[in-house]
This record gives structure tokens, sequence and C-alpha cells, in this order.
């Protein structure tokens, strides 16, 4: 067990290329991690870690080491969970990233904890792209391509961002026909609270070089954008699963729609290697079955 623990010291490394954060996670000092370390490769009589003031990353022969190790590491939990998992109940506390847009998805939260009330969820909402290890995170929810190799995903699912107003607007500005229309309208904009910057409209590299968004409203939240659109404030972009009513009601209408052809992957995350807790199997099933069941 002792030397499991040491591959387990070693895999945290590997994975956060970082002696604090490893310690971090596994409430040692930074110090004890890197003597470990070293113990390990000098009884291996081989070095599994370049090391240097700022940076700590992987010799060949430590990344050989590194997938080694997760197989072994993923082969006992394996065991563990296959002895233990008939008599055990999901629970304690998983902590969870989403992105603003997660917002949208509350209530099937609400319903997972309504079914699993022995798993306390610590939910954190940014539209920042965090690390998922590096801060502990459990599992997050995400947009986009996974390139990270430390990471394991499954796809919930698809939505898009749709350019919509209000019947009483259009009647009184008139239709956006190309996005170049979209000067002389107002717009609703969305900011990103994590940098500020203002999200961009969904055109692509067809975008012509003079177009500018004319805003007149910027929130960072997506309520504001829906009641304001409603009420003929202005043109809003809004992902199409926050307004599947509106959309259906005709009190929202869509606009450019052959020139926008953004499709938005939503994706599960977590760590690679690692054998899904409980928790975690339950909370990837539900949401992959109940998030955007369309």
């Amino acid at each position: 067990m002792e030397s499991l623990s040491v591959l387990e010291l070693f895999v945290r490394v590997g994975e956060t290329r970082s002696f604090t954060a490893a310690g971090r996670q596994l409430g040692i000092s930074a110090s004890a991690v890197s003597k470990a370390i070293g113990r390990l490769e000098d009884r291996l009589r081989v070095s599994l870690l370049y090391r240097s003031t700022r940076t700590v990353s992987l010799t060949p022969e430590g990344e050989r080491f590194l997938e080694r190790c997760r197989r072994i590491l993923c082969e006992v939990a394996a065991a563990e969970n296959e002895i233990s998992q008939s008599q055990s109940v999901p629970s304690g506390k998983l902590r969870i990233s989403l992105p603003s847009v997660g917002m949208l998805f509350m209530s099937k939260f609400a319903a997972f904890g309504k079914n699993y009330p022995g798993i306390e969820l610590d939910i954190d909402c940014t539209d920042r792209l965090v690390d998922v290890i590096e801060e502990g995170f459990d599992v997050v929810i995400r947009t986009g391509e996974l390139t990270d190799s430390r990471l394991t995903s499954r796809k919930v699912g698809c939505y898009s961002s749709v350019i919509v107003g209000s019947p009483l607007y259009f009647q009184r500005a008139g239709f956006p026909c190309t996005p170049e229309d979209l000067n002389n309208h107002d717009c609703l904009l969305y900011r990103y609270r994590s940098t500020g910057k203002i999200a961009g409209w969904p055109f692509g590299g067809a975008q012509p070089a003079s177009f500018e968004l004319l805003g007149s409203m910027v929130t960072n939240t997506l309520e504001p954008l829906v009641t304001f659109a409603e009420h003929g404030l202005g043109i809003a972009c809004i992902p199409d699963i926050a307004i599947k009513h509106q959309l259906a009601s005709g009190s929202l209408i869509p606009v450019l729609d052959s020139f926008n052809k953004e499709i938005i992957t939503l994706r599960i995350v977590w760590p690679a290697g690692r054998y899904p807790s409980p928790k975690l199997r339950v909370f990837v099933d539900f949401m992959v079955e109940n998030l955007l069941p369309d």
C-alpha cells in the first residue's frame, strides 16, 4: 500500500506538473512531495522528472511510467469499487464547474439532487476555462472540443446561438438581411465576466471587417438579454436552449439564420485514468440522459 501511495503521488505530479499542486491535492507539503519522488527515482535508478526553479516536466521514462501508473491505480480502484459498490450509495461532495450557460440547467441539477440526496453539489459558474486537475474539480461541463490528454469526456448534446428580436422591434426598425445591416440596429450584448470582453456573434470568417455591433445594452447574464429583447429594445444573440418557449410562441423571431452556421457542443469532462467514483458515475449518466434531451 505504501508503494501504491507513492505511485498516486507521482501521478498527481505528472498530471499537474507541479509539486505544490500535487501536495495541495493530497494535503502534504511540496517539499514532502519532492522528497518522495526523489526516493522513487533512487529506487528505480532513473530520472522521472526534469526540474527547474519554475517548472516540472516529465522525462521520456517518466511519460511511460506515468501511463503505466495510471493503469495500475485504475485497476486497483476498479477492484475496490467492484467489491464495495453493491453495498455503497453514491455520496459525498462533488465539485462541478459550469459555464454561464449552465445556469439554464439548474432545474436538472435540482432533479439530480432529489434523486441522490447523499451527494453534496459544490457548483462554480464561470466563463473562465478552468484547469480541472490543478483546481481540484471532480467534473466540468464545458463547450467545445477536448484537447487535454489528461481528461476524458462524454458528449451531452449540441445547441446554437440565435440572433433574435421581438415582432414589436422589427415592426419599428425593420429586419436585417445581412450582418452588415446590424450596423443600423440596436444590439443587446453579452460581456464575459472573467475577461470583460464582449461576446462576438456567430458569423464566422465571413464577417466583414467593417462590421461592428452597436450596443444599446451590455450585461453579463442571459436573463436581461431575453427580457430586453422580448420588450422590443433591440436584437440579441442568445443560446436557443434559453428561449425555446419564446421561439415557439413567436415572442422572439430569429433572423440571419443563413449566415449563422455555428453549432456548439456541450461535454461533461473529468480527469482521465481514474476509475469513476459512484457519485461521479451517476452524475455523468444522469446529465447525459437529461441535460439536453432533445
